[in-house]
């Protein structure tokens, strides 16, 4: 069976979007369906292609227990093609993704990761990069809690094929 494709989008692929891919792993490890998705992140600006997370990142991870093993990349509208889900992490990089889709459907595959999260008070994952440790903590629990959310939608889909 060929796994549901996932793609989780920032910025640059240096904060959010490799966090949410940290995260989302890791609970879909524990929910035993690792084996049925592919999950992948990259940015919508190229800035940092080829950059490991940022550091603040990856020390918040760490103390949380979540492997990250990550180059930054940017998102490719050729991406779009073998991708199920792409998951944007702003209102901002949401416009981005959906004016490089080829078509209406594909727009549809577009999500924000808050969507998922049960009545969250925004649908933005906030931008902790000019920030210090206690926005990356925030960001973490933001993301933990909507990729909560997205797994649910995304074991759904999983069995619905």
């Amino acid at each position: 069976m060929t796994p549901y494709r996932v793609q989780l989008v920032c910025l640059g692929n240096i904060c959010r979007s490799p966090m949410a891919e940290s995260v989302l792993r890791r609970q879909a490890d524990a929910a035993g369906l690792r084996r049925q998705l592919a999950i992948d992140s990259a940015g919508t600006g190229g800035w940092h292609v080829g950059d490991p997370a940022d550091r603040r990142a990856r020390a918040v991870l760490s103390q949380h227990g979540y492997a990250l093993d990550h180059a930054a990349k940017q998102f490719q509208p050729a991406m779009f093609a073998d991708r199920d889900l792409v998951v944007a992490m702003d209102a901002e990089n949401l416009r981005d993704l959906r004016r490089l889709t080829p078509d209406k459907s594909t727009a549809g595959s577009v999500r924000l990761l808050r969507e998922f999260e049960p009545d969250p008070d925004s649908l933005d994952v906030p931008d902790p990069y000019y920030g210090g440790r206690e926005e990356f903590e925030g960001v973490l629990h933001t993301i933990e809690v909507a990729c909560t959310g997205l797994l649910g939608h995304l074991n759904d889909a999983i069995r619905s094929r």
